[in-house]
């Protein structure tokens, strides 16, 4: 894969425990994608859940992560133990890939998922947060840019190792949840090796709460976050939207969130230091404009390439960005507790947001459905617009 001599140079400035942050994502994005891939066919096909009772699940996916993130947050930001709170996260969604094997029934199926989105949220805030620490406040974007296209390298791998497991053993989910148990395993272990952590001093006499209620522009950061996420179709929807539009044969599903992850991997470092230059909040809205023309075409033409490929516009744009956004507007000493609240209320949008499309889809269709959602998209954009500009 072609990278410019600029991108390089980016590469090579960005520090090595960025680096080795990006490293570790890497790994695990096999290994959750490899579930993601397969898990909507499998949990629906498979299993016959109801896209009602898969969207409750993949909201679930989402919601639980706000149970934990400002707990796992405050926790690392108050025993400066941000590593350890990302390692505990990345360990319990390790063995929640095994859980899987022991469970068809739609309860326990939660649990599982539960589990593993506890250890996701346990781990998202503290990891950024050391990502912030760990690089200069002006180079941020780039830095979040260099972490995500890492990230996105695993993101892209994930779907065709669980395609190549699926081929080899006959379509055995059993499997690609074994393999991605290993892998997630070989994950924790390059974290506790060469992560370091950023403990710096304690940072007497400041609290969350009074850190918010001083920052009027973080206030608006986290409002037009959840403004958004409420109108966000999750992942597994639009893939499915995809599938039942262009009539895929189910063995083609997994390979679905390449076309996302190779243009959020192209994109990633390029919209970081645009956002660096530029404003990261122009960039963070544009990338929801991408998202709401993915949606037009969803419920017009369908093409798969541009689809895919606006789709992952929108990650490589929002991502890192928002994180970058938010994180210098933070002290030092509650920064995790901050992004995780920051998290906490977009984690919490979108598993809203995929229990209604789910309801939408189950009472109007597919397509009625998605309007509905690119319509309220199109007025959020507007009003994150306006609240980011100031």
């Amino acid at each position: 894969m072609y990278i410019s001599i600029r991108e390089s140079r980016l590469v090579r400035s960005v520090p090595a425990n960025v680096l080795a942050l990006g490293a570790v994502s890497l790994v695990t994005d096999v290994s959750s994608e490899m579930i993601t891939a397969v898990l909507p066919l499998y949990l629906v096909g498979t299993l016959g859940l109801s896209l009602l009772q898969f969207g409750v699940l993949d909201g679930l996916y989402f919601g639980v992560t706000a149970l934990v993130r400002v707990a796992g947050g405050h926790a690392a930001d108050r025993f400066r133990r941000r590593k350890l709170v990302a390692g505990l996260g990345y360990g319990l969604s390790a063995v929640c890939k095994l859980g899987l094997l022991a469970t068809s029934s739609v309860p326990l199926l939660g649990a599982v998922i539960a589990a593993d989105r506890t250890g996701k949220g346990l781990r998202t805030a503290p990891r950024d947060a050391l990502i912030t620490l760990s690089a200069p406040a002006d180079r941020l974007g780039g830095a979040f840019g260099v972490h995500r296209a890492m990230d996105t390298v695993g993101a892209f791998l994930g779907p065709l190792a669980a395609f190549g497991v699926l081929s080899v053993t006959a379509g055995a989910y059993d499997a690609v949840f074994v393999v991605s148990f290993c892998v997630a395993v070989l994950g924790v272990l390059l974290l506790a090796l060469y992560v370091r952590d950023r403990r710096g001093p304690v940072t007497a006499g400041v609290s969350l709460r009074a850190a918010v209620l001083r920052q009027a522009a973080f206030r608006r950061i986290c409002l037009v976050a959840v403004t958004l996420g409420l109108v966000t179709v999750s992942d597994s929807f639009v893939y499915l939207l995809l599938q039942k539009r262009l009539a895929l044969p189910p063995q083609l599903f997994p390979l679905l969130p390449l076309g996302t992850a190779g243009a959020y991997l192209l994109l990633a470092v390029p919209f970081g230091k645009l956002a660096d230059r530029y404003g990261r909040a122009a960039v963070f809205t544009g990338g929801h404009v991408a998202l709401l023309a993915a949606y037009l075409l969803l419920m017009g033409p369908g093409w798969l390439v541009p689809v895919l490929a606006l789709h992952g516009v929108f990650y490589a744009a929002t991502d890192g960005v928002l994180m970058a956004l938010a994180g210098p507007l933070l002290p030092e000493g509650v920064r995790t507790s901050g992004l995780a609240l920051l998290q906490t209320g977009q984690a919490t949008a979108r598993m809203l947001s995929s229990i209604l499309f789910g309801a939408l889809w189950t009472a109007l269709e597919a397509g009625p459905g998605l309007a509905v959602m690119a319509a309220g998209l199109a007025v959020s954009i507007v009003v994150a617009w306006r609240g980011l500009r100031r």
